[in-house]
């Protein structure tokens, strides 16, 4: 009984050394998670053991340390969860974020692993897909609007619009102007410019051209003031709408509404505080970014962004139970419960890094430490396997 004693220690710490080994074998492998074993005594009705046995090798999941990169394609979870990923029709897990997006824009990692999420425009209720990233061009948006705050010049003089006739080339048939560049339907630029003119007390015309072509209407029509108080605040919403009619090249019209909410007479200079405009030029994908949410941002050369899907992260209710697939990944089994799928922040799942990614969350230090004991305990059921074998040699040679 001795001998299956020491045998079944040396096949426990042979067991311990493997898995100390492959702790130390991947020190520096991004999101591996460390191992440890756990040993059971084994009796069978007998006074003396009969020896021991692995009961069971579990998977240390707590959180590695988040090393900076500097490479936006580099994710690192900080907190619970798992990346979900596809690899060879299977749905795997991984804490390993380092990513590279294929020729045709899908995300996925050295081993082929695909990352998943939910589609553009979709809540975190979709069913996750691949990712990937188009490559496809931000259509034209017309401008339909101009929010412009200004200060006027209550100070001016009055224009008398019967005697000086409004002119877009003389700057005497009007107080004030600045100009605005807006899109067609087709996203080529014009420059739309403000003629402002005093006519009468707290009493102020408002104009417009689209590249030196006036509106062919205007609602309310030029000649309806726009008013402030004795106080200098605007009178009413401030809003009015400037129709330009077809730029040419088959564009559509193009009414643009100027809300200007905010614009006060006092009696400091012209100025124009704000300006701002709602349409764009066509623009083609200059690079993404990723957000803590998880959500994939498509910047254009049009200065415009847009999400092009969203990352989800998953957690389990015993992680532990998770079966390890190789490459950094492991899968759903039965002890581990089912996915619970959600978007990064919420719940039980951590935000998002990028930039970053998360190192091994083996302590060296501590493994060499095992290493040493786990070594120890090999040798010791070695010479528990010599002492025995010295026993039953003294045996066997009794007279």
């Amino acid at each position: 009984m001795g001998f299956s004693q020491a045998l079944s220690g040396l096949n426990a710490a042979s067991t311990n050394l493997d898995v100390v080994g492959n702790n130390i074998a991947n020190s520096q492998t991004v999101g591996f998670k460390s191992s440890g074993v756990q040993f059971a005594d084994v009796y069978a009705g007998a006074k003396v053991g009969l020896g021991t046995r692995v009961s069971a090798v579990l998977q240390d999941f707590s959180n590695g340390t988040l090393e900076s990169t500097n490479r936006n394609l580099d994710l690192a979870i900080s907190g619970g969860g798992f990346f979900r990923m596809t690899q060879n029709d299977q749905v795997v897990y991984s804490r390993n974020g380092q990513m590279t997006m294929t020729a045709d824009g899908y995300l996925q990692n050295a081993q082929g692993a695909r990352l998943t999420g939910f589609p553009a425009g979709a809540g975190a209720g979709a069913e996750p897909v691949a990712l990937r990233v188009p490559s496809d061009a931000v259509p034209a948006n017309a401008t339909t609007g101009i929010d412009a705050s200004l200060v006027l010049d209550s100070s001016v003089d009055s224009i008398d619009r019967v005697a000086t006739p409004f002119a877009q080339d003389n700057a005497n048939s009007y107080s004030y102007a600045n100009s605005a560049t807006v899109y067609d339907s087709q996203g080529n630029s014009h420059n739309v410019t403000m003629y402002f003119t005093k006519t009468a007390e707290n009493t102020w015309e408002v104009r417009q051209s689209i590249d030196g072509k006036p509106a062919i209407e205007s609602t309310p029509a030029p000649a309806t003031p726009v008013t402030f108080d004795t106080k200098g605040q605007l009178n009413g919403g401030g809003e009015l709408t400037f129709d330009f009619g077809p730029l040419g090249n088959g564009t559509d019209p193009l009414p643009i509404t100027l809300d200007l909410a905010g614009t006060t007479q006092t009696g400091n200079n012209f100025s124009l505080d704000s300006l701002t405009q709602d349409g764009y030029a066509s623009g083609n994908l200059v690079g993404i970014a990723i957000n803590a949410d998880g959500s994939i941002m498509g910047n254009y050369s049009n200065e415009q962004s847009e999400v092009l899907g969203t990352i989800s992260l998953v957690n389990f209710r015993n992680p532990e139970g998770l079966k390890p697939v190789g490459d950094n990944a492991w899968v759903e089994t039965g002890e581990s419960g089912q996915a619970l799928l959600g978007q990064a922040g919420t719940g039980m799942l951590g935000s998002i890094e990028s930039g970053a990614v998360e190192t091994s969350n083996v302590d060296l230090t501590r493994e060499l430490v095992d290493l040493i004991i786990a070594q120890r305990t090999f040798q010791a059921n070695t010479n528990s396997v010599r002492t025995q074998s010295e026993v039953l040699e003294s045996v066997v040679n009794l007279r």
